[in-house]
């Protein structure tokens, strides 16, 4: 494995931590500083907001890095991370922490930016089994960071912030005196019409066989905001989890995907190829959600979590496969345009969840896995559509 991809890895596993640090406190934070217990909608409008910011800039931060180079973004984003979380560490009212979080989706859209680095750096049929080690450092990220955050929120809800604020000026070091560039900058004039989310779309949905693996990527990830917006409340509501036990959760998971991700991914990929790949894993996780929704005790998650980690093969073949249809001069727009549509499902994604969590919940709260598993057949006719060997 070469120095630049284990830094760019180690990066992200940072930048995980970061993110998984603040994740169980989150909620109790807005029940503090909005003096409320009814949080669902707010929560829900707060992690819509963040992703809002990813939409709008993913494109721009992904557009900027083919013109500048993929290392001064990724500095700037790192540095503007680690000032943000100082600030939500400090917010005193609802107002500072809603601005505070649409900065953070700002510098969050960095992660197009660290997904093409990888696809500079490695070779078509490399790319798989690359992203899973990606993904594999989000789950380790995740395994650390939510139980740090879940410790650390039982002594007060802003210490998780402010360790968050150090990793990231961790990160931002590491990436200013190790990390190499990935890609020879063209100092072309920036088009305008990359910058603008909605022209990128147009630019990415002209290439015919991007539409099928697209409309995946927007149902997959529009499903994953299931879990990603209602499990901690899930679990404080079903099983009375407190702070603790929703870290330990989050952990459990982070490590389930780590394990996943590093060692079923690229070995499942080689034998079935990506397509097949990718139905597997929407099958898995589908089946994960549907057990979810019969969960009712606390300890029937974690065997559940393998399922749902499991499922998560499908995301870098898919990636993968959506890397392989431009040239290597483009990997940064298009990596800026899905980053852009998975953002655009963040922000359709929690609106819609948190508000059916909430319209369903008196009767059967587990209903709200049902659906994310209905929404999985909308990747059948895709998937079929397809192209099976797809060529750069």
């Amino acid at each position: 494995m070469n120095k630049a991809l284990l830094v760019i890895l180690a990066t992200v596993t940072l930048d995980a931590i970061g993110i998984g640090l603040i994740m169980p406190i989150l909620p109790s934070l807005l029940r503090e500083v909005g003096h409320t217990t009814e949080i669902a909608g707010t929560y829900g409008v707060l992690l819509a907001l963040y992703a809002l910011m990813q939409f709008i800039f993913a494109p721009i931060l992904g557009a900027l890095s083919d013109r500048f180079g993929r290392r001064p973004i990724l500095l700037i984003a790192l540095a503007g991370a680690a000032v943000d979380y100082v600030v939500m560490a400090l917010a005193p009212n609802l107002a500072i922490l809603f601005v505070s979080r649409a900065i953070a989706g700002i510098t969050g859209a960095s992660i197009a930016v660290a997904t093409a680095y990888i696809a500079d750096i490695s070779m078509p049929d490399e790319r798989a089994r690359r992203y899973g080690l990606m993904q594999a450092c989000f789950g380790i990220g995740f395994i650390a960071g939510p139980v740090m955050g879940g410790l650390l929120g039982e002594l007060s809800l802003r210490y998780p912030f402010l360790l968050a604020a150090a990793l990231n000026a961790i990160n931002f070091l590491v990436g200013w005196f190790v990390l190499p560039e990935s890609h020879a900058a063209d100092r072309k004039p920036v088009r305008l019409k990359s910058l603008n989310p909605f022209g990128s779309f147009r630019w990415a949905l002209s290439i015919r066989a991007l539409l099928p693996l697209i409309a995946i990527f927007f149902t997959m990830h529009l499903v994953g905001q299931i879990p990603g917006s209602i499990w901690v409340i899930y679990g404080e509501d079903t099983f009375g989890w407190d702070t603790w036990m929703v870290g330990v959760s989050l952990g459990a998971y982070g490590l389930f995907h780590a394990i996943a991700q590093a060692f079923l991914t690229g070995p499942i990929t080689a034998r079935l190829g990506e397509k097949r790949t990718l139905a597997l894993g929407v099958a898995i996780d589908g089946t994960g959600f549907v057990l979810m929704a019969f969960a009712t005790q606390g300890w029937m998650v974690f065997p559940i979590l393998m399922f749902l980690t499991a499922g998560g093969v499908g995301v870098p073949a898919l990636q993968s496969l959506v890397s392989r249809q431009v040239g290597e001069d483009k990997q940064g727009e298009l990596q800026g345009t899905v980053a852009s549509l998975m953002s655009l499902a963040s922000i359709i994604g929690p609106l819609a969840v948190t508000g059916i969590y909430a319209a369903t919940a008196a009767h059967w709260n587990g209903a709200i896995w049902i659906v994310g598993a209905c929404l999985y057949l909308l990747c059948i006719p895709p998937l079929m559509a397809a192209r099976n060997t797809p060529r750069v």
